[in-house]
C-alpha cells in the first residue's frame, strides 16, 4: 500500500464552493476510486491550499485507470472550475516528497 500526499490550490474565493461540492461525492465516483485501489482519500484545507493524503494500492495505476473513466471525467471538469492548476491524470507524478516521519516505537533516530 502507498501513502501519497498531494497539494493543490483553489482559485481565489472558491473555498466555500469547494467545501460544499465535497459534502457529497457521487456514489459512482466513490466506487470507481475503490475499484482503482484507493482505500482512503482525505483532504484538509488551509485557506486556498488543499492537502490530500491518499492510501492506494498503486498510485500510478489508479491515476491511469481514472484518467478517462466516465465517473471521473465530469468530476475533474467540475474541479477544473475550482482549482488553479489541473494535471492531465498521467500518473507520472509521485506526490509530495516525504521529509520526516516520527519513528515507530523501537526505531532509533539519527
Amino acid at each position: 500500500m502507498q501513502r501519497i500526499a498531494l497539494h493543490t490550490r483553489l482559485k481565489p474565493g472558491r473555498e466555500a464552493e469547494y467545501d460544499r461540492v465535497h459534502q457529497v461525492i457521487p456514489a459512482e465516483l466513490a466506487s470507481t476510486l475503490r475499484a482503482a485501489g484507493v482505500h482512503t482519500w482525505r483532504i484538509w484545507r488551509d485557506g486556498p491550499d488543499l492537502f490530500h493524503l491518499v492510501e492506494v494500492e498503486d498510485y500510478q495505476r489508479m491515476r491511469h485507470e481514472l484518467r478517462d473513466h466516465p465517473a471521473n471525467v465530469p468530476w475533474q471538469a467540475r474541479m477544473a472550475e475550482l482549482l488553479e492548476v489541473r494535471d492531465d491524470y498521467s500518473g507520472n507524478d509521485s506526490g509530495l516528497s516525504l521529509v520526516w516521519e516520527l519513528p515507530t516505537d523501537g526505531e532509533e533516530t539519527a
